[in-house]
């Protein structure tokens, strides 16, 4: 398509990738997967991203489509309609040109024929994100056939998807770990919506378990994720983004227990305060590099938390004093006091917990998506 200087990508919708839990069935084949994708702004043509970047061996696309309205779509690559993407790449569609409605939702479909290793993956939820598979090649069949699929709030290879837009329409990247992975960028999308915030597309970055600074080499935990050097550089450059927001650390502070209780989570992985920040440092230096802007959330309240402890807690408030002090960012954004109990800063609100005393409830998301500046959702 031509090239315009008054038009760019942009991303509309995004994901992490991260590694599968290893199950005996953990390869599909004659399968197709379909996901929902809003778009916060319109624009002329889109591009897919499809990522193998956890995966062990090659996977193959076999077909993919785009359902606009009453219309399918059949993208490219190269020209051909599938694509091999070797173990730990990508692949990128051909650019279609089409017609994307602001504030519309369109479908991506996608076909895997043979056996393939449902690997690269990440779980994601949220009032926009939730998907679908079926049986067979039903990339151009409009309604799923209720007898041969299910939903899934698995999003497996599609990690991005970018309209062909308007240099006035921007992305905000939001990165992080499972809180992050849940329901609070889909909020901040309708906040957007619903302000007539109209230039702004929200792209979730995240993937339950993930730490800064560790991550897991076994079996049992290979799908609590990548660790920040593996992740960050990989996730981050987005099409169309300006600004990131980062939420994450709470994974380092509450996962070791000690090998007496969980030989794979010793206490040897507790980090200091010091090795946080440096490891959150990189990932300022990172945004810098990519030309970004960089917010960075205070990590929440966890009393109550199975393995709680005094000592946890004092981490995880020196880690956020120096977010909030910092001038090495752009701004904080503080969710600690957001959601926490004003009687008892080491606990949430009520309200405001989902009852494990780690991830909010449906309103303390919400109420996440609301500390966000105004300023931010331009």
């Amino acid at each position: 398509m031509t090239e315009r200087p008054d038009m760019h990508w942009a991303s509309v919708w995004g994901n992490a990738v991260s590694i599968g839990e290893s199950r005996p069935e953990s390869y599909s084949k004659n399968i197709t997967m379909r996901y929902p994708i809003y778009s916060q702004f319109g624009g002329t043509g889109l591009r897919l991203t499809f990522d193998n970047y956890c995966g062990t061996e090659p996977i193959t696309i076999s077909k993919a489509t785009v359902l606009i309205g009453d219309t399918f779509y059949r993208l490219s690559f190269k020209g051909e309609s599938g694509v091999t993407i070797p173990a730990r790449g990508y692949a990128v569609t051909d650019s279609l040109e089409c017609q994307v409605q602001a504030q519309s939702t369109f479908a991506i479909s996608f076909y895997l024929a043979d056996y393939t290793l449902m690997r690269s993956t990440v779980f994601t939820r949220g009032p926009l994100s939730t998907g679908q598979y079926a049986l067979g090649d039903q990339t151009e069949v409009k309604d799923f056939p209720i007898e041969l699929s299910k939903s899934t709030h698995l999003f497996y290879f599609l990690t991005n998807v970018s309209v062909y837009t308007s240099t006035e329409n921007r992305t905000i990247v939001c990165y992080g770990d499972s809180i992050t992975a849940q329901d609070w960028p889909d909020y901040l999308t309708l906040r957007c919506k619903e302000l007539g915030k109209n230039h702004t597309a929200i792209v979730r970055r995240a993937t339950s378990g993930s730490r800064i600074l560790r991550e897991y080499d076994n079996i049992t935990y290979a799908s609590y994720g990548l660790k920040g050097s593996r992740r960050f550089h990989h996730e981050v450059p987005t099409d169309g983004a300006d600004t990131v927001i980062i939420q994450h650390g709470i994974n380092d502070i509450i996962h070791p227990v000690g090998t007496d209780v969980n030989p794979f989570r010793p206490m040897s992985d507790l980090p200091t305060v010091e090795e946080m920040i440096t490891g959150l440092k990189r990932y300022i230096y990172y945004c810098r590099a990519f030309g970004y802007k960089v917010y960075v959330g205070t990590l929440l309240p966890i009393e109550g938390w199975r393995t709680y402890a005094p000592f946890r807690d004092e981490l995880r408030n020196a880690y956020n004093d120096w977010i909030r002090t910092t001038n090495l960012i752009d701004g904080c954004i503080d969710f600690d006091k957001a959601l926490r109990d004003p009687a008892n800063s080491a606990a949430f609100r009520k309200d405001c917990d989902s009852g494990d005393h780690l991830h909010p409830s449906a309103f303390g998301y919400l109420q996440m998506a609301g500390a966000v500046p105004e300023e931010l959702l331009k």
